[in-house]
């Protein structure tokens, strides 16, 4: 018998300062038997990273993740079905990073494993013919102790200023300095 994803809910607060999104979010997360806390607190960090000021261009989405290695974890899709965003976790290889690219407007990559660095000197040579990619790295204990805020029902007021992200319940904050590892040029 199959084990069945986890529901979370979440209400997120966002006040990006950044990029002058402010809003606030209803999400309702299927979390993969094998996703791991931390692996889904980074794909709601990435949500609140990437989610547009408006729905003009499409929604950011949750996609099927796990469940369909064909799919990010989240996507921008406009209103003819073409990706406007690709949004990754993790360390993926080259070649789905450059059908990724070669699919959407704009592809994003957030690392959070402290192998990342590992990774990226292995992969940075061969994606200098990607301008839309962008390559963030979550240092490893900053994922971890965002992961310590995940529960079943969460509200969280997400921060970003000037590069910086607070994370914040009411009973504990988190604050995250994502690395640029490679910005999209195009």
């Amino acid at each position: 018998m199959a084990l069945k994803a986890t529901i979370h809910k979440a209400q997120l607060q966002i006040a990006d300062m950044d990029r002058h999104v402010y809003g606030d979010h209803a999400l309702t997360i299927a979390r993969h038997p094998s996703e791991t806390d931390e692996r889904m607190m980074i794909r709601v960090l990435a949500y609140a990273l990437n989610v547009p000021a408006d729905d003009l261009r499409g929604r950011l989405e949750f996609s099927k993740g796990l469940s369909d290695v064909d799919e990010p974890e989240l996507w921008q899709l406009d209103l003819t079905g073409d990706v406007v965003h690709w949004v990754d976790l993790g360390q993926p290889d080259e070649r789905r990073l450059m059908k990724a690219h070669g699919r959407s407007e704009r592809v994003s990559v957030y690392s959070y494993a402290s192998s990342t660095d590992v990774w990226w000197r292995g992969l940075e040579g061969k994606l200098t013919r990607a301008p839309k990619l962008a390559v963030w790295q979550i240092p490893a204990e900053q994922s971890q102790a965002l992961a310590a805020l995940a529960e079943r029902s969460m509200q969280l007021q997400i921060s970003i200023q000037d590069g910086s992200i607070y994370v914040s319940t009411v009973n504990a904050s988190v604050e995250i300095h994502p690395v640029a590892l490679k910005a999209a040029t195009a």
